[in-house]
């Protein structure tokens, strides 16, 4: 995986926490959500019905039904939960160490669901992470009075509903291009937020400069940067990869969080990004083949036989070179698949 590209997505990614807070300040979670998406799903209507409408060609409605749910789970439900935990008090360190586990989620899953072999290297990686990520929730929950206990079971449920989105993701036949999943993604948590704004009388946007801050933010790094790099490293790596990375988001955030907004870092948190940086070298060395032969692929680099295929969906091939199952970031066909570049 590219590292700069890697380093792009953890920012980017943690950006969504720092930007939660920046508009908490000033709104409910559910009026930012809203204005967060509205006029950025206008824009990328706008653009699938001029530019990118090639993208489109060629889906089923089921297709788009498909994506509809996995924007649900992975933009909707995950970022509700986030911003709410925020709301009620929880640090965005804290908030991004809770969704940190994440990654030992997917990765237990990875075998039963997936029917993919995950390494003994990689369960120790993902057991340092989780380690890490378990240093550092214990510190900032300590440092953090008056806040309700449940509510930092929260974010717990925001990362279910991101583990549920990718793995539906992962199981998918059709390849989509990303324009088209991030523009039905988009449109789907426009009319979640919408609804729950209107309905608990919260769709009135504030008049302060912060929340107009906080949006643009957020719009900015948070969708275009931190969501679309998500997809794009999950069908270039896999979803051990792109879930490894998660574990940089909660030090990323504590530290982020310290220096905006004065959140408590010290020595536990240092020790929590230690071995967050440590699980990610190990996770990543555990995807190399161990054996069986030159040629064959890597079992988490997005397809057995792969050639020519870019991320975007663009004209490739995918042949089954094994009889095991073909990776998920791959469509599951062996002949050849053409499909618009993005």
């Amino acid at each position: 995986m590219n590292v700069l590209l890697s380093a792009a997505f953890v920012l980017c990614w943690s950006s969504g926490f720092i930007g939660a807070k920046l508009g908490a300040g000033s709104a409910s979670a559910v009026t930012i959500l809203m204005w967060r998406f509205l006029p950025l799903t206008v824009v990328l209507i706008v653009v699938a019905a001029t530019v990118a409408r090639a993208s489109w060609r060629g889906l089923a409605v089921r297709d788009v039904a498909r994506q509809a749910v996995i924007g649900a789970l992975s933009q909707s439900g995950y970022l509700l939960t986030v911003y709410y935990a925020i709301q009620l008090g929880v640090s965005t360190g804290t908030t991004a160490l809770i969704d940190g586990v994440q990654p030992l989620v997917a990765g237990a899953l990875a075998g039963p669901l997936l029917h993919r072999h995950v390494s003994r290297r990689q369960w120790l990686g993902l057991c340092l992470g989780a380690a890490g990520v378990a240093v550092v929730t214990l510190a900032d929950a300590g440092a953090g009075p008056g806040v309700a206990r449940w509510a930092y079971a929260v974010p717990f449920a925001g990362m279910l509903s991101l583990v549920a989105a990718t793995f539906l993701e992962s199981r998918s036949r059709t390849r989509v291009a990303p324009s088209v999943s991030l523009t039905v993604h988009c449109a789907t948590s426009t009319a979640v937020f919408t609804a729950l704004a209107v309905g608990t009388g919260s769709a009135r946007p504030p008049a302060e400069t912060s929340f107009w801050v906080a949006i643009a933010w957020l719009v900015a790094l948070s969708t275009f940067g931190g969501y679309g790099l998500y997809w794009l490293i999950l069908r270039r790596s896999g979803v051990t990869a792109v879930n490894t990375l998660m574990f940089l988001m909660a030090p990323v955030t504590a530290v982020w969080g310290a220096l905006m907004f004065g959140e408590p870092f010290g020595p536990r948190t240092a020790l929590g990004l230690a071995l967050g940086l440590v699980a990610v070298v190990v996770v990543r060395r555990g995807e190399r083949p161990s054996g069986g032969g030159r040629g064959r692929p890597s079992p988490d680099r997005g397809g057995h036989g792969r050639t020519g295929d870019p991320v975007s969906g663009g004209p490739g091939r995918s042949g089954r070179a094994t009889g095991r199952r073909p990776l998920p970031a791959g469509p599951r066909r062996d002949r050849p698949r053409a499909g618009p570049a993005s």
